[in-house]
């Protein structure tokens, strides 16, 4: 049995929770390992919808151009029952929010993650799986199963990104209470020659005397002309029992074996619900789908921690899993990076994770759980509340460990998303820039608005208290209102400071910032703490809560 020691991380399962996990922890220059049984990404168009949060996320990790590449626009969905076109759903956000909802099917959002984690020289180990593992508090210890054989890794962290059925779950003991939808679904990914305008999904419902849906069709655009990933409902002839895994835990969550739907079944479907005449063709995969909703009861133990379906499993209505999958990985992964670099683990910081990511997950259970049974176009939100929730912008961090309360005001507080503008600009640059650009593949950041008392001495001891109690990784900017006399000219002991000028004054309207205050941005994009007026004592105080003493 090989032994091998030298990885800070090791990360169970490749799909796109596992990647963004190990593609942050190797961007911020964690040694980490990554594993899947498999031998080769599937083919399967599963997940496809992307949310504009999750673009956000890899903004931030600076992969997103890749992913806009490979995406197509999604502008809304047209809903039919019965035949007849009963709403035009149109997908927008506010003007301020940098990306608005895509579709870019599973296989290639793979693919470009995995292509991303690939530029730290880390690949995926194929056809190794995690078999076992046992945890003390220095470390873990792994048994893995490789195609050499038997292997036994010791790592400073373990993390479980390895779906419905989680070796890494089922290790650390976590319920995963919940239930399951009796019904089946058919998933495919096919061509249609319909015209209907591109970028729309299309909701196709039958309504019985009764008023009950019993039969539903839904089409989600994937890039190539006229091509869809379908769901309907499996005709009995295809249904598959309940099926337990290995262990006997029951869930039957995902893709399931048995015989696929073929192109006559898909076709017979969308004759009956198609809302114009259209055939079905190029098909590329067909499969059976189950549904069931669980959550664990805590999202980690010491220093094992589980992400995405291996945490939360419900169903796709809204497009929420594989996306709050996504941002659970980069919530965590950031967390473990500092708790490495400092070389110990931070127990208010790790812990902050399970506070943090299980009331998200908790709330889209229940939700997609709500709009499967009663149908998303009954939700009682007004539309743009919905729409902002359902692109996951809406996602807080209010009353975690370490943000500081938010207490009151208005603009976005402590443990809120940090909203972008544009309008920022330096006096080299010829255009303006957006604050999402000042911020890309930085870490912790302080933000000075305001050129009031942030000067001189008081600049100098703010700076100092940033830089000191972060241990060097908190990084300065300054940011001057639009009317501001000067935009250069900004040090702390004696090192210029960048000056971006908000000259539009989209940043003091969407900040609600009237006067000189001090925005803590954490690496994943939320507020940590907002001082008004900036002070180094209260500064120092919420570095206590994030970073080990030095």
């Amino acid at each position: 049995m090989a032994h091998t020691y030298a990885t800070d991380v090791l990360v169970a399962g490749a799909g796109p929770v596992g990647l963004t996990a190990a593609g942050e922890l190797r961007r911020r220059g964690v040694s980490c390992r990554i594993v899947d049984r498999l031998p080769a990404r599937l083919p399967f168009a599963k997940a496809v919808g992307i949310q504009p949060r999750t673009l956000e996320v890899w903004d931030r990790m600076g992969m997103v151009r890749a992913a806009l590449e490979a995406a197509v626009p999604m502008r809304g969905q047209f809903l039919y029952i019965n035949g007849a076109e009963q709403a035009r759903t149109e997908l927008s956000v506010p003007p301020e929010v940098p990306y608005g909802f895509a579709a870019l099917p599973q296989y290639e959002t793979e693919r470009v993650l995995d292509e991303f984690l690939g530029r730290f020289g880390t690949a995926v180990e194929r056809g190794t799986e995690l078999v076992s593992f046992r945890q003390d508090p220095d470390g873990v210890t792994c048994r893995l199963h490789t195609p050499s054989g038997e292997e036994e890794v010791r790592t400073r962290f373990l993390v479980g990104c390895d779906g419905a059925h989680s070796i890494v779950r089922k290790g650390l003991g976590l319920s995963f209470e919940g239930g399951a939808f009796a019904e089946e679904y058919m998933l495919a990914d096919v061509r249609v020659d319909w015209d209907l305008p591109p970028g729309y999904a299309v909701r196709s419902m039958h309504r019985n005397g009764d008023g009950a849906v019993d039969d539903v069709l839904v089409c989600i655009p994937l890039p190539g002309h006229g091509r869809y990933r379908m769901s309907m409902m499996v005709p009995p002839e295809l249904s598959t029992a309940p099926q337990a895994d290995a262990a006997g835990d029951g869930i039957t969550h995902g893709l399931q074996s048995g015989r696929s739907p073929g192109l006559a079944d898909i076709q017979a479907v969308v004759d009956r619900l198609s809302p114009q005449p259209t055939t079905a063709s190029d098909i590329r995969w067909t499969s059976v789908f189950r549904i069931s909703h669980r959550i664990v009861d805590r999202y980690g133990d010491g220093r094992v921690f589980v992400a995405g379906d291996a945490a939360h499993i419900h169903p796709p209505t809204g497009a929420q899993g594989m996306n709050t999958g996504i941002q659970d990985a980069w919530n965590l992964a950031w967390k473990i990076a500092l708790a490495v670099g400092d070389g110990t683990a931070h127990s208010r910081m790790l812990a902050s994770y399970d506070a943090e990511r299980r009331p998200v997950g908790e709330e889209v259970v229940g939700r997609t759980v709500r709009h499967a049974v009663e149908g998303m176009e009954n939700d009682p939100d007004d539309p743009a509340t919905l729409m902002m929730r359902e692109a996951q912008l809406l996602v807080g961090y209010r009353g975690s460990p370490i943000v500081d309360p938010p207490g009151d005001g208005p603009g976005p507080r402590p443990g809120d998303r940090a909203p972008d503008c544009s309008g920022l600009t330096r006096p080299v640059a010829a255009y303006p820039m957006r604050l999402y650009d000042v911020l890309r593949e930085r870490e912790h950041v302080l933000l000075l608005y305001g050129a009031g008392p942030v000067t001189g001495s008081g600049l100098d001891a703010l700076v100092r208290t940033a830089r000191d109690l972060s241990g060097g990784r908190m990084e300065v900017c300054v940011l001057l209102p639009a009317g501001a006399d000067a935009d250069t000219g900004f040090e702390a002991d004696g090192t210029p400071l960048p000056v971006y000028r908000d000259s539009r004054g989209e940043f003091a309207r969407l900040y609600a910032a009237e006067e000189p205050t001090a925005f803590v941005i954490r690496p994943d994009g939320y507020l940590g703490a907002r001082l008004s007026p900036p002070a180094p004592q209260p500064l120092a105080t919420h570095l206590a809560a994030v970073f080990p003493a030095n």
